[in-house]
């Protein structure tokens, strides 16, 4: 069984910046809820019990969400606010979260590197902030079942159109397990169209063995002087088999400007207080183009 789950939240975020010099892009909420609770609440419903965020100096926010807020309690219960309370309350007991700075930003691989003495020596899953999943299956969930399978370590992928692989890192595979599940020969970053060895591109979930951490220690510094996590994903499988798992969940790419309004849109809708007047304020800003 996963038990843990990793979340590396300790970049600036700086293609939202103005906004992100003072409140972490993990925290901007779709509708009314943050981002990273949908990414906890992912976590928790694939069996995850114990969860570490990386933050960083700068993102003690994150740490004070998820802790609980005394004097708003009081002020919610003297006005008998009792369903706000609930709410607030809830956030507080969603899971068990550590928290972990990463101290310099050296890349995703450094980032995970900080999570060793918490994982040990198990598989642990790892959810980037970046990447919101909705689906009937939550997305980690799927990577649960397809390491459970191989009992190696799965990457989640999303398959793109073929002119859109210069924007990703494409896995290169090497057997089918089955449609979408295949062991790789490796991963090709940002490779053109025609040079792109599948439409399999990493998206934002791992499942990792704890051989991982052994790799990240030695790794040298890559692109933008950065340790990559996928550099050392690539040494682990002249070790081990190493898979890929096109994932059925929707993405969201909350990292983009784009991406997050999707984001807003799709969940507004989804929602029975808001859909009628979301899609009757789409509905009037389509006439006025």
């Amino acid at each position: 069984m996963i038990k843990k789950a990793v979340i590396p939240a300790a970049g600036y975020g700086t293609r939202f910046l103005p906004a992100t010099k003072t409140i972490p892009k993990e925290l901007f909420p779709i509708i009314d809820t943050p981002t990273i609770q949908y990414i906890v609440e992912e976590a928790i419903a694939a069996g995850i019990e114990e969860i570490l965020i990386i933050t960083s100096a700068n993102k003690n926010s994150i740490i004070d969400y998820f802790d609980r807020n005394i004097e708003l309690e009081v002020q919610l219960s003297a006005k008998n606010r009792q369903e706000e309370l609930k709410i607030v309350k809830d956030v507080a007991n969603l899971a068990t979260i550590h928290f972990v700075r990463q101290k310099e930003q050296l890349g995703l691989g450094h980032a995970i590197l900080q999570a060793e003495t918490f994982v040990g020596k198990e598989p642990f899953a790892v959810l980037l902030g970046d990447d919101l999943f909705v689906g009937k299956i939550p997305a980690i969930k799927e990577l649960v079942l397809a390491y459970n399978e191989v009992k190696s370590s799965v990457i989640g992928t999303m398959k793109v159109k073929k002119e859109e692989t210069g924007r990703y890192g494409i896995c290169e595979p090497k057997k089918e397990i089955r449609t979408g599940f295949y062991e790789l020969k490796g991963v090709v970053e940002k490779p053109q169209p025609k040079e792109a060895p599948s439409q399999s591109a990493i998206a934002g979930r791992y499942l990792l063995t704890p051989e991982i951490f052994t790799l990240l220690r030695n790794q040298e510094k890559g692109v933008n002087n950065e340790i990559q996590l996928t550099d050392s994903i690539l040494k682990l499988m002249e070790y081990q088999a190493v898979y890929s798992y096109d994932l059925k969940a929707k993405r969201y790419d909350i990292g983009s400007r784009v991406g997050y309004f999707e984001a807003l849109i799709d969940f507004a809708i989804k929602r029975d207080d808001l859909k009628e007047e979301i899609i009757q304020i789409l509905k009037n800003k389509i006439k006025d183009l």
